[in-house]
């Protein structure tokens, strides 16, 4: 978000002082939960200065997450319903609906550009290899730049995050193999196919439904890559897709990858637990036998005397 476009939302919000219809509890209560800060406690100052610090002050993404929070919390309110349409008659209701208007599409726009940055921490987070975070950032990077290359960028993900799952579970796969044979294998490893699902259970049919469609996921995106993603040569008439194909891509890459990596995590936690439970019971196993060889030598000693 541009330094324009901010002063546009802290036009709109900024109320002399005010910051639309807040209290200074229900603000601070609201920005704790948007950015995790509450900002009057915090700067000891009015809500409206408040906020025109905290979005002076802190990182791009942060001050857009609170101000498109705003925004949402702006357009859910009755009160301003009149103002967003252009009807109301009250004073600062015209340059209201104005900056409205031009925030709106900022905000459209914001919104789908902080999901994505947050799933891409998220990414990040789970993997720590230099090589994992290079896929990542450049997948990224290049959906508005260069759509065909995140295609290609999508499927390599997919490929890393599985081989990586199957390495640390000891699991062989064919160097040959391609990203539908390696997620199908990866999804068998950690007890997630749909056949592994009962569908008599509450909702089983539908996530017996959802497995299925996530595991086909990378076959599309597989097919999508041999004729418009890198790594082939193209016809001359050839068009790759558009920038909003590769946010499909990527979006839809980033949701499976997410999940293998999560129900992988899952696994290794409950593996821990059982080992620690089993060493508990060895333990307890053995502590039983010892009391019970030394009950029996006290008995005999007992018995000789």
């Amino acid at each position: 978000m541009t330094e324009i476009e901010k002063g546009l939302f802290l036009r709109l919000f900024n109320r002399g002082g005010y910051v639309l219809n807040f209290t200074t509890s229900s603000f601070d209560t609201f920005t704790k939960s948007s950015i995790g800060v509450a900002l009057c406690a915090h700067y000891g100052l009015s809500k409206g200065r408040s906020l025109t610090n905290y979005i002076e002050e802190e990182s791009d993404v942060s001050g857009t997450k609170l101000l498109c929070d705003l925004f949402d919390y702006y357009e859910a309110q009755p009160e301003y319903a009149s103002e967003m349409d252009g009807t109301s008659t009250a004073r600062d209701a015209k340059n209201h609906h104005f900056l409205y208007e031009k925030c709106k599409p900022v905000a459209r726009r914001e919104r789908a550009g902080v999901s994505v940055l947050a799933q891409r921490e998220e990414l990040e987070t789970h993997f720590t290899s230099d090589y994992m975070r290079q896929q990542i950032d450049a997948l990224f990077s290049s959906r508005e730049t260069n759509p065909t290359e995140a295609i290609g960028k999508s499927k390599e993900l997919i490929e890393s995050c599985c081989k990586t799952i199957l390495e640390e579970n000891s699991r062989d796969y064919g160097g040959n193999w391609g990203v539908s044979q390696l997620v199908k294998e990866t999804m068998k490893c950690l007890g997630i196919e749909t056949d592994d699902i009962n569908a008599d259970l509450p909702a089983g049919g539908t996530i017996k439904r959802i497995l299925s469609s996530l595991g086909n996921i990378a076959g599309g995106i597989a097919e999508l890559r041999n004729p418009y993603g890198t790594g082939h040569g193209k016809a001359d008439s050839y068009k790759g897709l558009t920038i909003r194909h590769a946010k499909l891509a990527v979006g839809s890459s980033a949701t499976l990858v997410e999940y293998l990596w999560d129900a992988h995590e899952w696994r290794k936690e409950r593996n821990e637990v059982n080992r620690h439970n089993r060493f508990l019971t060895n333990a307890a196993s053995s502590a039983h036998l010892m009391a019970t060889v030394a009950a029996a030598a006290i008995h005999s000693a007992c018995t000789l005397f």
